[in-house]
């Protein structure tokens, strides 16, 4: 790494090291300070139960297949996710990503974790949806990795944190709509680690339509992969 983006770094390190310092953590339901979620707030988050999309995720009143997976399924074998993008966990995901309070990422980690478990899906290594150089700079850090290492001890799989380059540092996707969302990620991943043969976990915050993960699926199975699934934190309602 150059020196003036070492200094960089450490520079937005120290910002978060002053964060913690002046505000520590406080429940994201009640408030309450010292942790991030209490043990009784964690069963009002607005977790998805019930049936949901084998291939997209999103749940469903019936059937096994959303409406848009039985006319274009996605180019994956399957997403889930544990929560709804709603209530606590957008403040979640909002205050993970921009006021950069990384200390999150243990206790959700560990519910990401949970919620694969439940599904008795096997896969070899997990890999996070990786953020273009440029803007893992500003950030500092790249939050969907600090998700994945938290998962990938849980399950006890290893964690390729290198695997996947954004090769195009692209328009943030909540900008656009859903065709315009594919046209914006299409090629915008390079598959850099080995996975020919392999079952791939990719971790990322949150779904919405599912074009970014499937962009990293693309690049994977160039790359040889075997299966890829995805995981995410919580998805679009």
């Amino acid at each position: 790494m150059p020196g003036g983006e070492r200094i960089v770094s450490a520079g937005v390190r120290l910002r978060h090291w002053i964060l913690d310092l002046l505000f520590p953590p406080r429940c994201l339901v009640c408030q309450r300070v010292g942790t991030w979620l209490c043990a009784e707030c964690v069963s009002s988050l607005p977790f998805i139960r019930g049936p949901a999309c084998e291939r997209c995720g999103v749940p469903l009143q019936k059937g096994v297949v959303c409406r848009r997976c039985s006319k274009q399924p996605l180019r994956i074998d399957g997403v889930r996710s544990v929560f709804l993008f709603q209530g606590a966990i957008r403040v979640a995901v909002h205050k993970l990503k921009y006021p950069g309070r990384r200390g999150l990422a243990g206790p959700l980690g560990v519910l990401m974790a949970e919620g694969w478990l439940e599904q008795h899906i096997e896969v070899d290594l997990v890999v996070p949806v990786p953020l273009h150089p440029r803007r893992r700079r500003q950030r500092g850090y790249n939050q969907s990795a600090l998700l994945a290492a938290v998962l990938a001890r849980r399950i006890q799989r290893p964690l390729l944190e290198e695997a996947l380059v954004r090769v195009r540092n692209t328009r943030p996707q909540m900008e656009l709509d859903r065709a315009e969302r594919r046209r914006n990620v299409l090629g915008a991943f390079r598959c850099a680690g080995y996975v020919r043969g392999r079952r791939v976990l990719v971790v990322d915050d949150v779904c919405t339509t599912g074009a970014t993960l499937e962009a990293c699926a693309d690049a994977l199975r160039e790359a040889g992969a075997a299966r890829v699934w995805a995981l995410t934190l919580a998805r679009a309602p």
